[in-house]
């Protein structure tokens, strides 16, 4: 067995057998793959052998090259599900990962943006874009993110089977949790102005949202887009096309929805992530009252 054998057999558990998001995956493939360069390893049962200093030494050899606190942490959780699924897959003890706590890290909250600033970068995008069926595009994929709560990645893993969108969308999020969320008039309506501009023909098992050659479209390319808008517009680099969600979460929460359908429409697994939510909307209010009350100007 190679490095390489291993690091497919981590790639088909994670994308297929436990339906990670292609992001997660990519991040757990390369916590994996720089663990196997830094010690040479090319067997399941050394993986699984693996304890707590030696996921320390890995750590601090990772320190060493500059990783912060935040991907510190992140990688920690990818190393430990690595060698968890090693202990699994040789029967070696309980799958389980070794003890090891990693650093502490100070969450930030969610920087939502206006309804005026949303509406206004997702007809920027469309306005700047060298293509008009490119435009219609960002602009759907936008408004998918703000009126319907999406993640980026459910909305560019929406097929044309999806399309034309009804009053309600199943959406897988991750871990394969499906959920059912309301799309507006305005979302329908930009979505059907795509596919009705869209030179590629779409398929119904087909991406929805296409690139400009025909493959599926990368998010890397709707960040870009939002980001020359949010420049033209003078938002903060905080304006990004995840914090849509964040402001989509803000906004219905400040209007009177209650944490538990806050939490189902985000597809959240827990309660406590949507909790965060209750303090951005305390955080915007004190804004809001500091640039209102006399004696604060």
């Amino acid at each position: 067995m190679s490095m390489a054998d291993l690091l497919e057999g981590w790639h088909q558990h994670l994308a297929t057998g436990r339906r990670r998001s292609p992001h997660t995956v990519r991040a757990y493939l390369a916590a994996a793959r720089n663990l196997l360069a830094a010690t040479g390893i090319e067997h399941w049962d050394d993986v699984a052998r693996l304890d707590t200093g030696a996921l320390r030494a890995q750590l601090a050899r990772r320190r060493a090259d500059g990783l912060s606190n935040a991907s510190t942490a992140r990688e920690l959780s990818a190393l430990k599900a690595f060698v968890a699924h090693a202990r699994e897959r040789t029967g070696a003890g309980e799958a389980t990962p070794p003890r090891l706590r990693g650093p502490r890290i100070k969450k930030g909250l969610p920087r939502p943006v206006t309804p005026d600033d949303a509406g206004n970068l997702a007809d920027l995008v469309a306005a700047d874009a060298a293509e008009e069926w490119i435009g219609a595009r960002d602009r759907a994929v936008l408004l998918l993110l703000y009126g319907a709560g999406l993640r980026i990645a459910e909305a560019l893993s929406l097929t044309g089977g999806d399309a034309p969108l009804g009053e309600t969308l199943t959406v897988t999020g991750k871990g394969g949790k499906q959920r059912v969320v309301p799309i507006l008039p305005i979302v329908r309506e930009a979505v059907a102005d795509y596919t009705r501009r869209c030179p590629w023909p779409l398929g119904r098992e087909e991406p929805l949202f296409r690139g400009a050659k025909g493959g599926a479209l990368n998010q890397g390319m709707v960040q870009k887009a939002t980001a020359r808008a949010r420049i033209a517009l003078g938002l903060p680099a905080t304006a990004t096309p995840h914090a849509l969600r964040h402001s989509f979460a803000t906004h219905l929460l400040g209007a009177g929805a209650d944490l538990r359908s806050l939490q189902e429409l985000l597809g959240h697994a827990s309660l406590g992530s949507t909790q965060i939510y209750t303090k951005v909307d305390a955080a915007t209010l004190l804004d809001t009252y500091r640039a209102a009350h006399p004696r604060e100007r």
